[in-house]
């Protein structure tokens, strides 16, 4: 029986547990004199007290059981292979074959004294089963393997039933304690506010996770090239340094991909600020409601278009058209090159125009009505009023939410890869091309990784740097816009 079964079981127990418990404590309540005694809860919260005691008990359990269980395992085979092989590396291969070895056994029904002697035979017997297996294999995997699918299945079969059996033990618990001065509904909501505490620490425990994930490797990394030469170097080279040249000093200088990461963010929000700015001006002054209930969400359509189309649009389309463009004014000869800082900001600006807009609108529409109509009183102009009063009123929130923004073109990466190049280089010029911190992660970690060189590492170091920085703007953005919503609360 698959895990998705065992789910759909519990939950089907639980809804049994559900519907009787109602049930119950509804006849409880109808068959009591209500001067003597007062049912302290609703039949439903006794339902859902009953549903969750069936469930999410035998669900930790389950999930518990097959962790432990993938964990042993795994342990096991490491154990085993470890004795045959010394080397990591072809150690964690030999692993990944044990397992595409299980699975092979799984998938022909292979068991006891039906496995093959030889991994050779297995692999005959695969093949002309249509199921692809390596090449080189050593006969030790088979039986490993054939153990392994056996324990395995021995562990399942223990973790069902304890979860089914704890499922209806859960269930039967619930129905006896049924009475009608039992908490039930403090119960339910108590599991409630556990379940809302614990979503509420993903964001954090993401965050805490990706800092942990990246900063061993980046430790590792500065343990080989000096910090000083990554954070101030100005030559981006990740090859290996010829010899007698000084090692691999100054080939990891960050300078050339943070300045591109910034000026290709800058020319993005030349060209999306102002734009957003005037549409949400438009929707929280002038526009009218049924105007603004069509025009908002066509605007916001922007957002929900992939990158990698705004990239391909950029490539395809802008690119050329401004090298062609540059060409006809300057009698032939193009001073825009088709990959630039300036095809990437224009194309990157429009994907935050609805960005800038929706977050200015918000803000805009959240200026008291009385100031407005206070300066209208006074004589102004709609203009006036909105230059003089409300976006001095709304600038704090607007500058956060520019600050949102900037951090979301910091750490765009498609558009870049494809319209601005692979260049890193330190570079005024918007009509050609550079690249940004992205780009050079993606760069790094494409194609066979070995995770043992700083030409992989700084990766991670990059990753950290970008993560840091769009963190600091995102915090300082929330604090702006807090202090905001505070001033007219």
């Amino acid at each position: 029986m698959s895990a998705g079964w065992v789910v759909a079981i519990v939950l089907a127990i639980g809804a049994v547990a559900y519907f009787f418990a109602a049930q119950r404590a509804r006849v409880q309540r109808d068959s009591t004199d209500r001067a003597k005694e007062v049912p302290h809860s609703l039949p439903t919260y006794h339902g859902w007290l009953a549903f969750i005691f069936a469930t999410v008990p035998a669900l930790l359990v389950f999930l518990v059981v097959s962790s432990v269980s993938s964990g042993l395992l795994e342990g096991r085979i490491r154990t085993e292979v470890a004795t045959h092989i010394a080397d990591p590396a072809a150690a964690s291969l030999s692993i990944g074959m044990v397992h595409n070895t299980s699975n092979a056994l799984g998938q022909l029904g292979l068991s006891g004294a039906n496995v093959p002697a030889s991994y050779a035979a297995l692999r005959d017997m695969a093949t002309s089963a249509g199921i692809s297996l390596a090449e080189s294999g050593e006969d030790y995997m088979v039986p490993l393997a054939a153990s392994v699918n056996a324990d395995a299945g021995v562990h399942k079969l223990i973790g069902q039933g304890l979860t089914l059996l704890l499922a209806l033990a859960g269930a039967a618990f619930s129905y006896s304690r049924i009475r009608l001065r039992l908490r039930a509904r403090n119960q339910v909501e108590r599991v409630v506010l556990w379940s809302l505490l614990a979503a509420s620490t993903v964001a954090v425990l993401t965050t805490v996770g990706i800092i942990l994930s990246m900063l061993g490797e980046t430790i590792h990394f500065f343990s080989d090239v000096n910090p000083l030469t990554f954070f101030f170097g100005t030559v981006w080279d990740p090859r290996f340094a010829a010899a007698g040249s000084g090692g691999s000093e100054g080939q990891f200088g960050l300078i050339p991909l943070l300045m591109g990461t910034l000026y290709i963010a800058l020319v993005s929000m030349l060209f999306a600020v102002p734009v957003g700015l005037m549409a949400a001006v438009y929707m929280g002054e002038y526009a009218s409601n049924r105007v603004r209930s069509t025009v908002k969400p066509l605007l916001e359509l922007l957002a929900g278009i992939p990158t990698i189309v705004y990239g391909i649009f950029a490539v395809v389309t802008l690119g050329p058209f401004f090298r062609d463009l540059s060409a006809a004014l300057a009698g032939g000869f193009s001073f825009i090159q088709a990959q630039s800082v300036l095809t990437a900001g224009i194309v990157m600006g429009v994907m935050l125009i609805p960005v800038v807009s929706s977050l200015s609108d918000d803000v805009i529409t959240a200026v008291p009505r009385a100031m407005r109509d206070g300066s209208l009183a006074l004589g102004a102009t709609r203009s006036e009023t909105i230059r003089k009063v409300i976006l001095p009123a709304a600038l704090p929130g607007i500058v956060g939410a520019l600050l949102l923004t900037a951090s979301r073109a910091i750490g765009e990466t498609m558009i870049v890869v494809l319209a601005a190049g692979v260049a890193a280089r330190i570079n005024f010029n918007p009509f050609e091309a550079m690249t940004t911190i992205t780009v050079k992660i993606v760069n790094q970690l494409t194609g066979d990784l070995e995770f043992n060189s700083p030409q992989t590492l700084v990766a991670f170091a990059l990753g950290l740097t970008l993560f840091t920085l769009t963190l600091g703007m995102n915090v300082y953005a929330l604090y702006i816009v807090r202090k905001y919503r505070e001033q007219y609360e």
